[in-house]
Order: structure tokens, then C-alpha cells, then sequence
């Protein structure tokens, strides 16, 4: 499945292998065994996946996830965007998980306000009753998890939360799907066509309900992102596009495989759920151990904005790395039995949200949304078990199961 090279650190493996893809866990640590600072050679770029070499990274100010803001991509030698695909970048490109200061600390400033803890506290009792109301519509004897209660519920949240008709969840659901597809490996023509029209047709779906807001105004996060801040500073159009679709799309992707790839590990760990979350404590250590254990993201990557060594490994301006969350959060020069689920873990420093001055800015919505889920469904079914083995989606980035069928 993998060849690597020690004397150039080459590692040779595609990560739409079905035996990568499914538990990539175990070729980590044959990987890290030889070397945990390696070149992949399907990326073009050194990947790191030690705990330590990753949290390090993720703060260091000499990588960013933009480049040029400081050098043209003319004086880097890259590649301009394909036209055909110009129309999502010009979008992708203005989100803020793209950007670096100080366009970066702007948008991030302005965003914040919505993200407070007051304002994220307030939708603890809509969880939970859309919760309770999914979970009433469960079939009799076994449902598909994935679809009936861990992609409604966030997506449903996000929606409400920016001031989406919750009518229009099922088109923001396919519109992200064939965006974020843009980001896997070995993506096609028909794959970025698909990505486009999703993006052209998304943003055009925002300026409709903008231009509503604006002659309607709301109690939402929407309207919160077009009122200037204290100071003035407030958000172009083209700034609220980027910004509504990266909060909408990533307002429910990670979540999604979160909630489903967390119960999975505790299922298959052979855990009674009657024993889980039982109180606000459980849950919070639950959900980062889900977290940790088997991340919804494992691959992220960044620019370098300067000359510089890391790891004996010389890097140039304009160089991308490849930092490793899901073989970082399995480090057992870090965690204590690294491979086992342990739901009481604590301390718990995973990376699943990133770290730094990108650090995930949904992380307390995230958290918030999964604590209570759990909880509830646990209280509800008591007894749950899966009815059938899961298997993973070939989508090696975002790491998550094609469904996850319980029996109640």
C-alpha cells in the first residue's frame, strides 16, 4: 500500500487507497516509526505529524493559509487559476480561513462579535429541542444516523443561527457537498464544474437574502455581520459572501462526521452508552475524546512566508506543508495509550480545531451542539448498538462515514 524512502523521506502512497482511507491510524504509526517528518509524494509537499512539530506549526506566524498578500504568484513561479475554476477561488479566497493579517485580523474581529460565548450559550435549548425532534422521527427499530440526525442538526443550526430559512437547508447541504469536494485529492474537471455552478449559484441565493435583510432587518448572525463594528470597519458584499458561505458550509461539515465518527468509536470501542454523558462534565470530556480519537479533518495545510529551516528540513517562500491533525491527535509521545477511546481523557490537547490565529472560530458552536446531542440521544436510546459495519467515504481530507446504521 505504501513504499517510502528513508534516504529522501519520500513516502509513495495515494490516499484514495480503500485500506488508507478507511483506518488510516495504523500506516501513521508505521509512517511516524521511520519518520515523522516526511515528503509526500502525491501532495508535493513535507507533511509533519508529530503533536509537537503540528501545534507548533499551527501558531508559528512564518506559515500562513495566503501567500499573496506578500509575493505574486509570478515572482513564486506558480500557476495561475484555471479560468474554468476562477469563479470559486474569487469566493474561496475572500473567506477568512483563507486570509492572513491584516485582512485576516479584520474580518476575524468583526466575526467574532456573533461568536461570543453569551451569543452561542443562547441556542443551548434550540439544540436541544430540534434534538428531541429528530430523534421522535427515528424509524421503529434502526435508523441511519448520518442522515436522520447528524447532518439535520447542525446544518439546521448554522441556518437559523445566520438567519437562513430553514426551508433552504437541504440546497445549502448540496451547494457545500460539491464545494468542498474542490479540496480532496485527484479532483476532476467534472468535480470543479459541479464546484462552481454550486458557488455561483450559493452566492447569488446570499445577495437575494441580503438585499431582503437589508429591507427587513432580523435578530441574527447575518445582521450582525452587516452592522459595522464600534469602530466603523464593516464588510464589503463580496466580504459577506466569502464570509456566509464559509460559516454556513463549515458550520455543519466537521460537525457532521464529529457526532458520527465519534459514536462509531465509542460503539465499536464497546462502551454502554447509558454510562456516557451522564452529566455536563462526562459529556464536555466525551465529546473532546470523540475529537481527538478519530478527527472529521486530517490533513490542513499551509504556505511558508519566508526562507527558513523546521526540522533540519530546509523550506522556500511560497512552499507548502502539510500538517498531520489526525496522526498528531494519535501521538503517543503525547496521549496515554494514544489508539485506545478513553472518555473520561483529561488533560486533552487535540488539534482537531487547529490552533493559532486560525484556530477554528465555530469551535464553542461545535462543542456546544455535540454535548448536547449526545447526551440526549444516549438518555433516548439507552441501548443503541450499530446493526451494520460503517465504512468510510473516499475522502481521505475530510475524514467520515459514508452512514452510520444503528439498532435501537
Amino acid at each position: 500500500m505504501l513504499h517510502f524512502d528513508p534516504q529522501t523521506r519520500t513516502l509513495d502512497l495515494d490516499p484514495r487507497n480503500p485500506a488508507f482511507f478507511q483506518d488510516p491510524y495504523p500506516v501513521y504509526e508505521q509512517i511516524r516509526a521511520q519518520s515523522p517528518v516526511f515528503y509526500w509524494q502525491q501532495y508535493g509537499f513535507w507533511c509533519f505529524m508529530n503533536h509537537e512539530d503540528v501545534s507548533a506549526l499551527l501558531r508559528d506566524r512564518r506559515f500562513g493559509r495566503q501567500i499573496t498578500h506578500i509575493a505574486s504568484k509570478a515572482e513564486l513561479g506558480m500557476a495561475e487559476v484555471p479560468e474554468h475554476v476562477r469563479p470559486f477561488y474569487e469566493v474561496d479566497d475572500r473567506a477568512l480561513l483563507q486570509l492572513e493579517p491584516p485582512a485576516h485580523t479584520r474580518l476575524r474581529l468583526l466575526i467574532n462579535r456573533a461568536f461570543v460565548s453569551r451569543q452561542v450559550e443562547r441556542l443551548r435549548p434550540r439544540v436541544a429541542r430540534l434534538a428531541h425532534e429528530l430523534i421522535d422521527a427515528f424509524p421503529r427499530h434502526e435508523v441511519d444516523l448520518l442522515t436522520a440526525f447528524a447532518t439535520p442538526l447542525p446544518a439546521t443550526i448554522i441556518a437559523e443561527f445566520m438567519g437562513v430559512p430553514r426551508e433552504a437547508v437541504p440546497d445549502l447541504l448540496n451547494w457545500s457537498h460539491r464545494m468542498v469536494a474542490m479540496y480532496q485529492f485527484g479532483r476532476t474537471r467534472d468535480v470543479e464544474d459541479a464546484a462552481v455552478k454550486a458557488t455561483l449559484d450559493f452566492s447569488e441565493f446570499l445577495r437575494r437574502l441580503l438585499a431582503q435583510k437589508r429591507k427587513h432587518p432580523g435578530d441574527d448572525l447575518i445582521q450582525v455581520l452587516t452592522t459595522a463594528a464600534p469602530d466603523g470597519e464593516k464588510l464589503t458584499e463580496d466580504e459577506l459572501i466569502g464570509t456566509c458561505i464559509l460559516l454556513l458550509n463549515a458550520g455543519h461539515e466537521a460537525s457532521v462526521h464529529a457526532l458520527c465518527n465519534g459514536l462509531n468509536a465509542a460503539l465499536g470501542a464497546g462502551l454502554d452508552p447509558a454510562q456516557l454523558c451522564t452529566d455536563a462534565a462526562s459529556a464536555e470530556a466525551f465529546v473532546e475524546e470523540t475529537l481527538r480519537y478519530d478527527a472529521p479533518l486530517h490533513l490542513f495545510d499551509r504556505y511558508v512566508l519566508e526562507d527558513l529551516e523546521f526540522q533540519g528540513i530546509r523550506l522556500k517562500k511560497g512552499d507548502k506543508i502539510g500538517l498531520m491533525l489526525g496522526a498528531a491527535n494519535r501521538d503517543p509521545a503525547r496521549f496515554v495509550q494514544a489508539d485506545r477511546f478513553n472518555p473520561l481523557r483529561t488533560p486533552n490537547p487535540h488539534v482537531s480545531f487547529g490552533a493559532g490565529i486560525h484556530f477554528c472560530i465555530g469551535a464553542p458552536l461545535a462543542r456546544l451542539e455535540m454535548q448536547v446531542a449526545f447526551k440526549i440521544l444516549f438518555e433516548r436510546h439507552p441501548k443503541l448498538r450499530l446493526s451494520k459495519q460503517p465504512v468510510y467515504r473516499n475522502s481521505y481530507h475530510f475524514h467520515g462515514l459514508e452512514a452510520l446504521h444503528l439498532a435501537l
